[in-house]
């Protein structure tokens, strides 16, 4: 498709038109002009948006859409249109379907589900066999198919010696290792963030400490081993402290914070509503506002919005029975955009890319269009009627927002919400 984007503010470090407005001419999938009031042809499509920013496509490292096995939550299809319209040109399929995808033809089923859609999807490969850590899965067949990195979705891996097997064995073909956080035995029952709201509410707790022991243990594996180690999505002060004190030894660390976990904290449980039921648990305001520092000074590399579409038999119900998870991607922007300044924003849904090994192109003439069309303007409350997702279960509905996504273009597909 090809495409004129009149009168577009461009928000990109690595472009020398960097916060300044411009027309940008797309021909063919690739930047052919970037300049004022260019002209028009025949054939060629005008967008023209009101406030229209441009950005190097979003990059969100966790999203879920169920498929195979879970479709009722969410396909594929449907998943990467939701992404699309979220502002996301390229999103990091957790392996948490059925059957889990641990092996090299799993890998290549999703990615031919996902052929011709404008956002592209980029599998992460089990890191243990049905991602049970008890074996290593087939990692060098899944990187040779298409797997970017390798971990179990939510799950600890409890032997210390598997993880550090495997980050040895990943070093000959230079593989990332996801690792999360939160030891089981600690965690106990726990379902929310252990505190005062916890107490208050007669709701069992999750300690912080949880996921520090693991986060600890991990870096300690890491220094010994060497190689590169991702830690998802974490939740407390001390991970934080832990994981910028790695960084300055020099380990070869990353990792990311959900925006749940940025937004939000445990003081919305008072009604017991399960759609606040997520993993890691939402924390209290001191947790929040170091997850927020840790941004702000590098610490955390990447924001999330660990996508985690729920059927509602599944989350619809006692608390304590309730399945973990929230859809995000919708939301993901508007809710940021409450928290912190565009320009962080923009690096931490697009540094990503980078740490995963997939193609960022700067907004320059030659390069491949793949970028994000948004606004930064315009308050309005999150509502059933703004989700995508088959599933609904969003822990930020009733939620003021400030800006939304437009579209995307990328693959050379323009995407508009």
């Amino acid at each position: 498709m090809n495409v004129i984007f009149k009168n577009a503010t461009i928000l990109d470090k690595e472009s020398p038109f960097h916060k300044q407005k411009a027309d940008v001419k797309v021909e063919n999938g690739i930047i052919k002009n970037i300049g004022q009031n260019l002209s028009s042809k025949n054939g060629f499509e005008i967008v023209e948006l009101e406030n229209l920013h441009l950005s190097q496509g979003w990059f969100d490292s966790s999203v879920s859409f169920g498929e195979p096995g879970f479709e009722d939550r969410e396909t594929i299809a449907n998943g990467l249109n939701t992404a699309a319209k979220s502002g996301f040109t390229n999103v990091a399929l957790q392996p948490n379907s059925f059957p889990v995808i641990d092996n090299q033809s799993q890998v290549s089923f999703v990615l031919n589900k996902a052929k011709g859609f404008a956002t592209t999807l980029h599998p992460i490969g089990a890191f243990t066999k049905n991602s049970e850590g008890t074996d290593l899965a087939e990692m060098f067949d899944m990187k040779n198919a298409g797997a970017i990195a390798f971990g179990d979705y939510n799950k600890n891996l409890d032997n210390a010696n598997l993880l550090k097997i495997g980050l040895q064995y990943v070093q000959d073909f230079d593989g990332l290792v996801i690792a999360y956080c939160q030891d089981k035995t600690v965690k106990g029952n726990g379902v929310v963030h252990e505190g005062l709201v916890s107490t208050r509410l007669g709701l069992k707790g999750i300690p912080a400490l949880a996921e520090e022991l693991e986060v600890a243990r991990n870096l300690f594996l890491l220094e010994y081993t060497g190689g590169k180690l991702h830690i998802p999505t974490i939740s407390s002060a001390k991970s934080v402290e832990l994981i910028r004190a790695a960084k300055a030894k020099g380990l070869h660390v990353t990792c990311s914070v959900a925006v749940h976990n940025l937004v939000l904290t445990d003081d919305v449980l008072t009604g017991f509503d399960s759609r606040y039921k997520v993993t890691p648990p939402l924390r209290d305001e001191n947790h929040r506002k170091a997850l927020l520092e840790g941004v702000l000074d590098g610490t955390i590399d990447m924001i999330t919005s660990d996508h985690n579409p729920i059927d509602i038999e599944l989350k619809k119900m006692e608390f304590d029975n309730a399945k973990n998870g929230t859809i995000g991607l919708e939301s993901a922007f508007g809710a940021l955009q409450n928290v912190l300044s565009l320009e962080i924003i923009i690096e931490k849904l697009t540094h990503g890319k980078s740490v995963f090994g997939i193609e960022k192109p700067a907004i320059k003439e030659g390069n491949k269009a793949c970028f994000t069309l948004f606004t930064t303007e315009g308050n309005w409350e999150f509502t059933k009627e703004h989700i995508l997702s088959k599933s609904k279960n969003s822990a930020f509905l009733g939620l003021p927002m400030k800006g939304r996504a437009y579209g995307i273009y990328n693959n050379g597909q323009l995407i508009l919400n």
